[in-house]
This record gives C-alpha cells, structure tokens and sequence, in this order.
C-alpha cells in the first residue's frame, strides 16, 4: 500500500513530500510482520521499519558463528536494534536516523567493515587510529569468510528485530539490559490521506 503523508519532511521540511509505502509479509521463522517506509521525494530522507504482527516484546537473539554456513543466516533488525560482536567491542546502536534492515550476518559485518573503512579514511594522520582500523578489518574479513568464530548478538528493547537460526538463542531481555540500551528514532505517527 502507498499513500500520501499529511506531514513535513522530518529533514528538509518540505510539505506533501512524503510518501508512506505499508507491506505486510511472512519471514521465515520470525513470523508476519509489517515493512513501513517512509520517501521524501523532495530530498530522498528515508526511514524504514518493521513491526510484528504479534506484537512487542523485549528481544536478544545471539548466534555463535563457528562455520561459513552460519554468516548465512538471517538479520532482521529494526531501527530499535542494538548489534554487538562483543569479542572486537564493536557495537552499532540506534541513533535518531536509525533504519530498519533484512539482511545475514556477512551483511551486517560488510555494515562494520564500512562504519571502520570510513573511519580509517577520516583519521588517515592518525598512525594508532589507522592501525587499531587496519587491524580490526583483518579481523572482520575472517569472521566474514567464516575462518575466525565469533559471537553475534541482537537486542531490542521494543522486540522487533531477531537473528534467525536453529542455533540462535532467542531470550527476553532482562530489565537491566533494556534500560541500557537506546531505543532509536520514535516513528513518527502520520495521518493518512
């Protein structure tokens, strides 16, 4: 479904911008749920989401990837999703233009691997910087070819994203981590024409 939104452009403020497009459909193992994007076509600001059909509930799936089959398995995140590889202390948290996604796990590194790559190039002067990024990517390329084992882990205070694979823990979040986490952009209610 694609509709008109009776609303400003959250980024450039130009009104009768934005266009809603609404799709439900099934993901394997994770259930129904909702895509919702929202288009400026004036400046081309986008914000995507999902929302489960059976509602919200505290999340944290993680997934021990200790072969090449498993950078195959499935990542859905939502713009209320924390993804942490604990053993390199890295983490992405939603910030306040936090997008949902559906992509593997040798997607969410290519993610990582950018996020460093652009680091690396902002602090090329930097000699520590350019190292610790140097090394860090040496260590993303072999959890990406599936040769050095890691833990991947996803938590959403608001439920919404989950890493699916028989051998994913899936657990409810404990109130402590869910007070810990940000909970990312609050998607903004628009009324429909």
């Amino acid at each position: 479904m694609q509709s008109k939104v009776d609303a400003p452009c959250p980024q450039c403020l130009k009104d009768d911008a934005l266009t809603m497009l609404a799709m439900s459909s099934e993901i394997p193992y994770f259930g129904e749920h909702t895509q919702i994007t929202v288009i400026c076509e004036s400046c081309g600001w986008k914000h995507t989401d999902f929302i489960p059909s059976d509602g919200e509930k505290p999340g944290y799936s993680s997934l021990i990837v200790d072969n090449p089959e498993k950078c195959s398995a499935r990542v859905v995140r939502s713009s209320s999703g924390t993804i942490r590889i604990p053993q390199l202390e890295l983490e992405v948290s939603p910030g306040g233009s936090s997008s949902g996604f559906v992509s593997n796990v040798e997607g969410v590194i290519k993610r990582f691997e950018d996020a460093v790559g652009s680091i690396l190039r902002g602090n090329a002067d930097d000699e520590n910087i350019v190292q610790a990024s140097l090394e860090l990517l040496e260590s993303l390329r072999k959890m990406k070819s599936g040769s050095s084992h890691f833990l991947i882990e996803l938590l959403d205070p608001r439920g919404r994203s989950q890493i699916i694979h028989n051998d994913a823990i899936i657990r409810d979040l404990m109130e402590n981590e869910i007070q810990s986490l940000d909970i990312g952009p609050e998607v903004p209610v628009f009324e429909m024409r």
